[in-house]
């Protein structure tokens, strides 16, 4: 068993049968579910900007691909329909979730607590994967069967 404490959250890591499991004070999550997550960051084109602002403030993908200051959330230019994939993606990993208002879902996202807790992992800018890992991406998002 290991324990360590990451910004006041008690984290412990306990060994079973499906694999390592993590422990936070917000989510009871599988170490297989948090790599997939964190790879997902890594390889998308957001930026920690994007993900601190989603922390603060729910936002659509047309909100987000309609800005001139696109450099500062993003390493490439954002369309509507690739940032909504990209979105879709990152909420179906578990690292954004739809904000509900009264009338039910929207087409804004926001940060779950497991993407806050990922987004602690590392200090400053999110470091980009490297080709391998992007390719391993791709082959899990668009080719899960595989």
């Amino acid at each position: 068993m290991l324990v360590t404490t990451t910004l006041g959250m008690k984290r412990v890591e306990n060994e079973s049968r499906s694999g390592k499991v993590v422990t936070t004070s917000t989510t009871l999550v599988s170490a297989r579910a948090l790599k997939r997550a964190r790879q997902a960051m890594r390889c998308l084109p957001f930026r920690r900007a994007f993900y601190n602002e989603l922390e603060h403030e729910a936002l659509s993908s047309t909100q987000l691909s309609s800005r001139n200051n696109w450099r500062t959330i993003s390493r490439k230019p954002l369309s509507p329909s690739s940032t909504e994939d990209d979105l879709i993606w990152l909420i179906q990993v578990g690292v954004l979730r739809r904000e509900v208002d009264g009338q039910g879902l929207t087409e804004r996202v926001r940060l779950t607590p497991m993407g806050r807790d990922l987004l602690n992992d590392w200090n400053g800018e999110i470091p980009t994967a490297d080709p391998l890992q992007v390719m391993h991406h791709w082959l899990r998002r668009y080719r899960p069967r595989l």
